[in-house]
Formats: structure tokens, C-alpha cells, sequence
């Protein structure tokens, strides 16, 4: 493959055979064993909802710092609310990102198991239709993440339910970004350094805007501007550890766009599907062979892992 193929979700969610649905399945892992990046078209979410919850999005990120910092939850790790500009840097990274973001969670019941770990969230009462707007996109695309986690259940033999109570409760995030115009000339960051995602499937929604870069398995950097109507849904570090690197978590960035471009402020809102918080990370028997020995022989919990990476990622 010379560049990420995108394909279409409808053959396994509405095939009229079991040989469709089969073939979805075979082309999704053989692009996700090469690439760990896919597209997905015909995914069924409204592109009005996401013309919406962008309109909202730019409206909070447009709001006086001194508002939005209103939404900093101070020693919260960032799980909620709003993350201010200069925060955020890649693992190994000398410069902090050139980003400021805001994280959506999921609803919980505040007696549920997961209440200690998965706080409330928080919404800005400045911009109507945040709260409605944003939790409906969250939704939507976790119900689309599920339908790509039976594809890839299938993919490594397993039965196409696997994921289904291992991640109802999961600790996912909705991230809205906005990276500010670039003013400052050969400034050293970027707007997002080169990093692999922490958990299970990232979602992206409006990847049509220039910057996204994934890193081949020949090391080069490869622009992925997808479609207007495409998700771009990449496996993060936690399937990688489960799946024993059969899904491989591609290094991937935005970098800064050239000349006046970079004086033009870019949106993207990722959505980051996590596991149950009480999760047991550990390798898979399926995805265990003789040209592929377990890496790794230590079990850990999704949320002991998601600690440990948001320290690396000074997020905590």
C-alpha cells in the first residue's frame, strides 16, 4: 500500500452476506496491520452534528482566557474540562505542543464503581448548545467505535461481542482542539509533536484539515488529509499492547503549515476510546505465535496505564 486506504464501513454493518462482511474484515486488518491508520466512510454520523459541534467548539476556544481558564481543573490530571495553551508535550518532546484543549468524558452514574477515577463533567454556561452538542457527538462516535472494535474482534478471531462489556463504561474522551494561528517565525514547537495515542482507537472527526502526518514502516512521513465525509480511526498504544503488536500504534503529528497558512487557526476533535478503567491489559492468547512471542509477560489495568502515560505526557 503507498498511502492509507479508506474504506467503507456499510460492507460489515449492512453487508448482505457473510463473504462481504468477511471481506470488509480481512481488508480493515490487513490496513491496520500495515498502516495502524484506516478512514471510514458511510459511517452514519450526521455531518450537521459535526458542522454543529465544531461551530460550538471554535465559539468556546474564542472566549477570553481568563473565561476559559474558569474551566481548568487545577491537579485534574486535564481528565475534564479545559487544558490552557503550553501545556500538553509529546513523550521525549523539548517543546510543549501549540494547542489548547478541552476533554469531554462520559456520563457516569456518581455511585458507579468508576465514579472515583471518571469525575463529572464540566460545561461552559458561554456557549449554548456546548453541552448538548458535544455529548451527542461523544456518543455517536463511541457507537461507531464499537462497530470498529467487532470488525477487528472478528479480524483476530475473536467473537464479534469481545469489546462490548469490556468497554461500556470506558473512560473515553472527547477532545475538541484549537491550535491558534502561528505567529512567530522558525518557532521550534509544533502544533502537535510526533506521539502514538494512549488507548484503545482514536476517532478523529474533521481530518480534511491540512497537518495530520503518520510515519510509514519506512520511516517516512506520510500526509493523511482525508475526505470531508471521513473519520480517520487510528489503533492506539493500548490494542498495540493488547494485540501484541498484531495492530501496531503508528507515530503520527500535526506539523505547522507553510507561509500564511500558519497564520490560520486549525481545528480537529479527536475521540479517544478507553477501556474500563478496571481493565485488564493483557496479551491476548490469539495474538501469541512462535514468530511473535508475548512482549509483554506483565499484565496492567487500563487505568494504571493511562496514569502512567499522562505523567510522560506532563499532563500529570
Amino acid at each position: 500500500m503507498s498511502q492509507i486506504p479508506t474504506l467503507d464501513i456499510q460492507r460489515f454493518t449492512q453487508a448482505g452476506s457473510t463473504a462481504d462482511r468477511d471481506a470488509f474484515v480481512a481488508e480493515l486488518g490487513a490496513t491496520y496491520r500495515e498502516w495502524g491508520f484506516a478512514g471510514i466512510r458511510n459511517h452514519g454520523i450526521d455531518p450537521q452534528l459535526i458542522e454543529s459541534a465544531y461551530r460550538v467548539f471554535a465559539d468556546f476556544f474564542a472566549l477570553p482566557d481568563e473565561v476559559k481558564r474558569r474551566y481548568h481543573i487545577v491537579g485534574g490530571g486535564g481528565a475534564r474540562g479545559y487544558t490552557p495553551f503550553g501545556v500538553e508535550t509529546a513523550k521525549g518532546a523539548q517543546h510543549f505542543d501549540l494547542k489548547e484543549f478541552f476533554h469531554i468524558g462520559r456520563e457516569i452514574p456518581r455511585d458507579s464503581r468508576n465514579a472515583g477515577v471518571m469525575p463529572p463533567n464540566v460545561w461552559p454556561d458561554e456557549v449554548p448548545q456546548f453541552r448538548e452538542v458535544g455529548y451527542r457527538l461523544f456518543r455517536e462516535l463511541d457507537a461507531l467505535g464499537s462497530r470498529m472494535l467487532s470488525a477487528l474482534a472478528r479480524h483476530i478471531g475473536l467473537p464479534e461481542n469481545y469489546f462490548a462489556d469490556k468497554t461500556d463504561e470506558g473512560n473515553s474522551i472527547l477532545r475538541p482542539i484549537h491550535y491558534p494561528p502561528i505567529t512567530t517565525p522558525d518557532v521550534p514547537n509544533v502544533r502537535a509533536g510526533a506521539h502514538e495515542d494512549i488507548n484503545l482507537i482514536t476517532l478523529l472527526v474533521g481530518a480534511s484539515a491540512e497537518g495530520l502526518e503518520v510515519r510509514s514502516r519506512k520511516g517516512d512521513w506520510v500526509p493523511f488529509t482525508a475526505q470531508a465525509d471521513t473519520i480517520v480511526v487510528n489503533i492506539g498504544d493500548m490494542l498495540q499492547r493488547l494485540t501484541n503488536h498484531v495492530y501496531p500504534s503508528t507515530t503520527h503529528r500535526v506539523v505547522n503549515p507553510p507561509g500564511d497558512k500558519a497564520r490560520q487557526p486549525r481545528y480537529s476533535t479527536p475521540f479517544f476510546l478507553h477501556p474500563n478503567p478496571d481493565f485488564v491489559i493483557d496479551v491476548l492468547p490469539s495474538c501469541i505465535a512462535a514468530d511473535n512471542p508475548s512482549r509483554y509477560p506483565e499484565p496492567i489495568t487500563a487505568q494504571g496505564y493511562l496514569e502512567e502515560r499522562l505523567r510522560e505526557i506532563k499532563l500529570k
